[in-house]
């Protein structure tokens, strides 16, 4: 997972402004740079001139996925990730709703600007973000969540496979009455010679 652009952009028709942006290209060839930062502009504006205040858009274009927030708390104000095809979409759209509520809270001119914006914070949040668990902390507690479950299911799947050594341990137990051990024999009979007519 790879965010390879982020950007705020203000939607001016017919050709909206990139008021502040950040990439990681690291990964591309120094020939191929240049035309990658071409490319992401280009699509960010495109994309932005065309998404409505309120709407949160994905757009997938051959190994980029756009990720797409124009702001309606802040019209005409748009946030735009491009990452790689693994990223996925609500921690990219989690990101840009903060960052777009950050940006305008220092940069409450932006709204009417009609250049760049220095907004020295992209950088960390091109860093920070590359990894989408920091962004998704519902996403993080959720699969927590699932890792305790799958656990707790393990845990059971153990003791269940040991259901002949259980019966062993009851017998030599000290800690059980003689009562207790006729009660788990006889319930362990009653459960398991069950027929239907």
């Amino acid at each position: 997972m790879k965010i390879i652009y982020i950007g705020v952009l203000r939607n001016v028709q017919p050709d909206p402004i990139e008021l502040c942006c950040e990439r990681e290209l690291s990964s591309y060839s120094r020939f191929t740079r240049g035309s990658i930062q071409e490319f992401t502009t280009m699509f960010s504006k495109l994309l932005t001139g065309r998404t409505q205040p309120g709407n949160r858009l994905e757009v997938l274009e051959k190994d980029f996925k756009f990720h797409i927030y124009a702001s309606d708390r802040f019209p005409g104000i748009t946030g735009v990730i491009i990452s790689d095809d693994d990223y996925q979409t609500r921690p990219a759209q989690s990101v840009l709703s903060k960052l777009i509520d950050e940006f305008m809270t220092k940069n409450p001119s932006a709204a009417s600007a009609n250049g760049p914006i220095p907004f020295p914070a992209l950088r960390d949040y091109i860093t920070q973000y590359q990894d989408p668990e920091n962004a998704d902390k519902l996403g993080k507690m959720q699969r927590e969540l699932d890792e305790t479950t799958a656990i707790l299911h393990k845990t059971i799947d153990t003791v269940l496979q040991r259901g002949e050594k259980l019966d062993d341990l009851v017998q030599k137990s000290e800690g059980l009455s003689s009562q207790s051990k006729m009660f788990y024999t006889s319930a362990k009979k009653q459960n398991s010679c069950c027929i239907i007519m």
